[in-house]
């Protein structure tokens, strides 16, 4: 299920944010909790920019809304159950892209392409082997060498993926 989370202004303070149940946003300039919209529009995937101005001081104001996704849990080898953390792919793609000639545009998008095939799927729970899985097939098209890095440190079962790897880069 799809929640509203709470609006951001354009000076970065966290408000109360209207939402489609009827939720009020405060002015951030006087905190007066009447505001009227001006201007909606969408500004990227789950996302909604709004133009608002208080009924009381008339200032303008920026807030962006977004969907809140349903949680999903990474399962480890052990077993555990831990929520899916994008930071940590992200880390784990900028250690394998260190000192090559990719922009952090690319490598985000290449951990948004992950997020996005894990969220596609219907299951709320991934194996950690899957998310190695795919963020090697994201970076198998951006980077060789940050493919093989990143293939060299996943587990014992991806070793052959591994010398695949390594196969393939040789040609």
């Amino acid at each position: 299920m799809h929640n509203t989370r709470p609006a951001t202004t354009s000076g970065g303070l966290i408000r109360s944010a209207a939402t489609t149940s009827g939720d009020l946003v405060n002015c951030p300039y006087c905190e007066h909790g009447e505001t009227k919209v001006v201007d909606s529009r969408v500004a990227g995937k789950g996302t909604i920019r709004r133009r608002r101005e208080c009924l009381l001081c008339a200032q303008r104001f920026t807030t962006f809304e977004r969907t809140e996704e349903s949680p999903l849990f990474v399962v480890k080898r052990d077993g555990s159950r831990q929520p899916f953390d994008r930071a940590k792919l992200m880390a784990g793609l900028v250690r394998a892209c260190t000192k090559r000639p990719l922009s952090l545009e690319q490598i985000e998008g290449a951990a948004a392409t992950v997020e996005a095939r894990l969220r596609n799927g219907i299951r709320e729970e991934v194996p950690s082997q899957a998310i190695g899985e795919h963020a090697l097939a994201a970076l198998r098209g951006l980077d060789s060498v940050a493919y093989v890095r990143f293939a060299s440190a996943l587990n014992v079962k991806c070793i052959s993926l591994f010398a695949a790897a390594t196969f393939e880069i040789r040609g």
